[in-house]
C-alpha cells in the first residue's frame, strides 16, 4: 500500500466562530429577547459568538454574514438600526469586511455603504466616513487548547522543552508538545506550551508571561491567523529546521497557519496489557509492549451519539473489513469507521457495524467476531496528548479568582487541572491551589504556594452550607492508599451551582446514618479528602467528570518546623 499523507480535517463550525471587540473594549452582544444588537458585554460568551459565512474573499477583503449561534443573522436595516432575523432578499445582511493592518476589521453594509460602529453601548450603521469608532478586532471563540497548522509547510507548531525553542515540523500533531494554551489579555496573545512555558519575542520559551511574550494576531476567515509584535515583526518559520520566530519578509503567506482546537490521541492497551499498533502499513494488531507513534490513535467521538471513529497516525481510519478483520485503511464517510462505544470501569468495549465486539485473535490481530463481550473484548484507554485539562462549560470556564472561594464556570480564562495516570482510565486531578483561605491572602505577594493536599472542613458545611471554607493540610498520600472496598468510597458529582459555581456536593443530609457512616455524626465525616478521578471521554466533551472522596478520618496533623512552610518564589 502506497504511504498515505495526513490530511487535516477541514474546519469545523467552531473553528470559524468570532467574537467582536469594540473600540471600547465591549462585545458585539446578539438580545435574543429584545431582538436588537447591543455592545455593552464585557467577557466572551454564546451571544458574543459570530460565526463567520463567506460568500467571497480577496486578500484585503471578505463579503460575508454574521450568524449567530441560535441560526439568526445580523441584518442592516434601512434607518441604519441593527436587528438579527433571517434575510429578506440576497444582499440583505451581508457585509464587506476590510482586514486591516493592526489586526482590525472594518463592516461596511452592501446596501446603504454605511460602516457597522458602536457608541459604547448601542450598534447602528450611519456614517459613510470611516473613523475609529468603526473599528472592530476580531477574537477567535474556539476552545483555548489549540494547535498551529501550517499550511505551507504542512506541518505543525512543536514545542521543545530542552532547546526552548518552537519548531515547524511535526507531520502530525499526535505529541503532547504539539498542543498550546492560547491566553486572551489586554487585546493580546500569549502562547503557552503544555509545559506552561511562554513563547517570547526573542524566540525563546520563558516561564513567566510579560509584554514580550504578548502578539498581536490577525484573523482570516477560515481558521486562518498570523501573529505578530506589533512593531513589524511576523512570526512565521525560517531556516532549514523551520524555527518558529520573528522576521520582517515572510515569502508566499509563511506568517499564516491555520488555528484548531487540540484534538484528542488516545492508547489503547489489550487484556494481554500490549498496546494496539498499525504494522504493515494497515494491519491492526496487539503487540508493542510500549507506545509509539503508531500505537495512538485520533478519538473523534459525536457528542450525542455514543458511536466514535479511531483515526490512525498513517491518516486512515480503523474499519471492519472481510473476515470480520480490522484494518487501518478506512476512511471517514465509510459506515464501516463508526464503533459504538460501551463503558466498564474505566474501559471501553468497541461494538462493529455488524453488532459483534472488537477482540484479539489468537495470532494477535483486532477482529470483530465476539458476540458476548468478556473480558478478552475489554480496553484500557489512555489519554496521550493531555496532560492537562481546560474545562470549558456553557457560560465560561472552569477556575478560580481572588473573590470567591468556590470553582466558577463562567471564568474568561481556565485554570489548568493536571492528569497524574493512577489505572487505565482513572486520573489523580492536581491543580494549583491560590488565596484558598483568607488566612493565607497576604501570602498572595510573596509568591506561589506550594501544593499540598486540599481538605474542607465540617460535614455539614460540605453538604449544604454557605461560604464554606477551605485550607491546607499537609498528609502525605501514602498515609490513604487508593482502594475500592465498598466501605471506603462513595461517589460524589461536580454540579453546576447558580450557572456560575462548581463544587463538590455530598448526596447525604448532615447527621444522616448511612452505610458507609455507621456513627452518622459530624466528626466522623469531618475530614475528606478528594483523592481519584475517573475520566469518561464522551463525558468530558459535555465538562462533566465524576470523583471519589475517602471517608477515612486522617490522623492527628503533625507538627512541622518553622522552615518547612516556606514560599516557593
Amino acid at each position: 500500500m502506497e504511504e498515505v499523507e495526513w490530511t487535516p480535517r477541514q474546519p469545523r463550525a467552531e473553528d470559524l466562530r468570532v467574537g467582536l471587540i469594540s473600540w471600547a473594549g465591549s462585545y458585539l452582544t446578539y438580545e435574543p429577547y429584545k431582538n436588537t444588537v447591543t455592545a455593552t458585554a464585557k467577557g466572551l460568551g454564546r451571544r458574543q459568538t459570530w460565526e463567520i459565512l463567506v460568500s467571497n474573499q480577496h486578500d484585503t477583503q471578505a463579503v460575508v454574514r454574521l450568524r449567530s449561534l441560535q441560526g439568526l443573522y445580523l441584518l442592516c436595516e434601512a434607518d441604519g438600526s441593527l436587528c438579527y432575523g433571517r434575510p429578506r432578499t440576497s444582499h440583505h445582511g451581508c457585509f464587506l469586511i476590510r482586514f486591516h493592518r493592526n489586526g482590525q476589521w472594518t463592516l461596511q453594509c452592501i446596501i446603504s455603504g454605511r460602516y457597522l460602529e458602536s457608541d459604547g453601548e448601542d450598534v447602528f450603521c450611519t456614517s459613510r466616513v470611516l473613523s475609529a469608532y468603526h473599528m472592530w478586532t476580531p477574537r477567535p471563540a474556539l476552545h483555548v487548547h489549540v494547535i498551529l497548522f501550517s499550511p505551507l509547510n504542512h506541518c505543525y507548531a512543536r514545542a521543545d522543552p530542552t532547546m526552548g525553542r518552537v519548531w515547524v515540523d511535526a507531520p502530525i500533531p499526535c505529541l503532547e508538545e504539539c498542543g498550546f494554551l492560547l491566553h486572551f489579555q489586554d487585546g493580546c496573545y500569549h502562547l503557552e506550551t503544555s509545559a506552561h512555558t511562554f513563547l517570547s519575542h526573542l524566540d525563546r520559551l520563558v516561564s513567566q508571561p510579560s509584554t514580550q511574550t504578548a502578539f498581536h494576531m490577525q484573523v482570516r476567515p477560515g481558521g486562518f491567523v498570523a501573529l505578530s509584535d506589533g512593531e513589524g515583526g511576523m512570526l512565521y518559520p525560517q531556516g532549514t529546521r523551520l524555527l518558529l520566530s520573528l522576521g520582517s519578509s515572510p515569502h508566499g503567506g509563511e506568517e499564516w497557519f491555520i488555528l484548531q482546537r487540540c484534538p484528542t490521541w488516545v492508547s489503547l492497551r489489550s487484556k494481554s496489557r500490549k498496546f494496539l499498533s498499525v504494522v504493515y502499513d494497515v494491519e491492526v494488531c496487539a503487540a508493542s509492549e510500549h507506545v509509539s507513534p503508531m500505537s495512538l490513535f485520533q478519538f473523534e467521538c459525536d457528542n450525542e451519539t455514543p458511536t466514535l471513529q479511531l483515526r490512525s497516525a498513517n491518516g486512515c481510519y480503523l474499519a471492519q473489513r472481510r473476515h470480520r478483520a480490522v484494518m487501518a485503511d478506512g476512511h471517514p464517510m465509510e459506515c464501516e469507521t463508526f464503533f459504538r462505544m460501551h463503558w466498564n470501569c474505566g474501559k471501553i468495549l468497541l461494538q462493529s457495524p455488524n453488532g459483534r465486539f472488537l477482540c484479539i485473535a489468537a495470532n494477535g490481530l483486532l477482529m470483530a467476531s465476539a458476540t458476548i463481550p468478556g473480558p478478552n473484548e475489554e480496553f484500557g484507554i489512555r489519554l496521550a496528548n493531555r496532560p492537562f485539562l481546560a474545562l470549558r462549560g456553557r457560560y465560561g470556564y472552569v477556575g478560580t479568582s481572588s473573590e470567591h472561594d468556590l470553582l466558577q464556570c463562567n471564568m474568561d480564562q481556565p485554570d489548568c487541572i493536571h492528569l497524574l495516570p493512577c489505572r487505565q482510565g482513572i486520573y489523580h486531578f492536581q491543580g494549583w491551589i491560590l488565596l484558598v483561605n483568607n488566612i493565607l491572602r497576604h501570602l498572595s505577594a510573596l509568591g506561589k504556594v506550594r501544593p499540598q493536599l486540599l481538605y474542607r472542613a465540617s460535614g455539614q458545611q460540605l453538604a449544604h452550607g454557605a461560604g464554606t471554607q477551605w485550607f491546607l493540610h499537609a498528609i502525605r498520600p501514602k498515609w490513604y492508599p487508593v482502594g475500592r472496598q465498598r466501605r471506603h468510597y462513595q461517589r460524589v458529582y461536580l454540579g453546576i451551582l447558580g450557572q456560575q459555581d462548581a463544587a463538590y456536593r455530598n448526596p447525604n443530609l448532615p447527621g444522616e446514618t448511612t452505610t458507609l457512616n455507621r456513627t452518622g455524626t459530624p466528626e466522623s465525616r469531618s475530614m475528606r479528602r478528594i483523592s481519584v478521578t475517573q475520566v469518561f471521554l464522551p463525558s468530558l466533551a459535555k465538562h462533566l467528570f465524576r470523583a471519589t472522596i475517602h471517608h477515612k478520618r486522617p490522623p492527628p496533623r503533625p507538627w512541622f518546623p518553622r522552615r518547612s512552610l516556606e514560599i516557593s518564589l
